[in-house]
């Protein structure tokens, strides 16, 4: 079996567990933070990924790092992970369980590119336009690009929206290079 397929088969458990538990959101905000540790801490990765380190040693590990932080079902799936040897997978099923969350909550993620940086009511705004313009929640990612001049440029998946007053020049510079003159030549 493909590790993605495996990774999305433990995030769809995941998932269920979570919706069981009303924990859907933080339970994928906490499998991130794992999936964050062990890529970022080399020693927690190496005690995950020895064969030479018992299973029950690892998921003694993980209980007691995460027992008093985390709810019980959730520390169960990890030390379920460890006992089927899936704990290398851990930011694939981070990533699967996310997009999964996004589909169940009927959200999608939008780049925005903007000239300018973007206060917090004005993205509230181009959030809230951008939600009624496509049927879901839009959770906006954003970022400046000084090129763009004024307005915005919108990815949405494989969709792009653009609205910036470059393209609008450049349009316009077209227009009139290709523009035929009325005399008659």
């Amino acid at each position: 079996m493909r590790t993605g397929t495996v990774a999305r088969n433990y995030a769809e458990a995941l998932l269920a567990l979570g919706q069981k538990h009303d924990a859907v959101v933080p339970y994928g905000e906490l499998l991130d933070a794992v999936a964050g540790a062990v890529a970022t801490e080399p020693r927690l990765a190496a005690v995950l990924e020895s064969p030479r380190v018992p299973k029950a040693r690892k998921k003694l590990l993980l209980r007691t790092a995460l027992g008093a932080l985390t709810p019980a079902p959730f520390v169960r799936f990890l030390e379920s992970v460890v006992q089927r040897g899936r704990q290398g997978i851990l930011s694939e099923m981070s990533v699967e369980y996310e997009m999964l969350v996004d589909r169940h909550l009927n959200r999608v993620h939008a780049g925005v590119t903007t000239a300018h940086a973007v206060d917090p009511e004005l993205a509230r705004s181009i959030a809230t336009t951008l939600s009624a313009v496509v049927g879901k929640e839009v959770l906006p990612h954003f970022r400046t690009d000084p090129r763009l001049l004024g307005g915005l440029v919108v990815r949405l998946g494989d969709r792009v929206l653009d609205g910036s007053l470059r393209r609008r020049l450049l349009q316009l510079r077209f227009s009139m290079l290709h523009a035929r003159t009325g005399s008659g030549a």
